[in-house]
């Protein structure tokens, strides 16, 4: 399970950061939430992967931490990905504002034919 959740991470990071350095405004929006996935699939995973074990300490259980889900990457993530989803709007609003005054798709400004 940790070799394919690795290997997620790397090809979801490998891919959004070939997206960023491409010119489009679309490709650069899909790089970023590309990468942002594997950051949080990273700091998910640094909370083990821990199959049915409850969140929140209980007495039958004992004290033992190794008996439990770490709750804080759980919480990491979520609040993540809501950040995540705000800012990808606004980055949305704003290059379409910039495509509307410069009347290119391209992030530098400048025209296909010149690339």
């Amino acid at each position: 399970m940790e070799i394919v959740l690795s290997l997620a991470i790397g090809i979801l990071a490998g891919s959004g950061v070939w997206l960023l350095l491409r010119p489009r405004t679309f490709q650069v929006i899909m790089g970023l939430s590309l990468l942002s996935y594997a950051v949080n699939l990273f700091i998910f995973s640094m909370g083990r992967i821990t199959l049915n074990a409850p969140a929140v300490i209980g007495t039958e259980l004992g004290s033992d931490p190794s008996n439990y889900a770490d709750p804080l990457p759980q919480a990491l993530v979520l609040t993540a990905i809501v950040i995540g989803f705000a800012t990808t709007a606004l980055f949305l609003v704003v290059l379409l504002a910039n495509r509307g005054l410069s009347g290119t798709d391209h992030v530098d400004g400048r025209e296909e034919n010149e690339l």
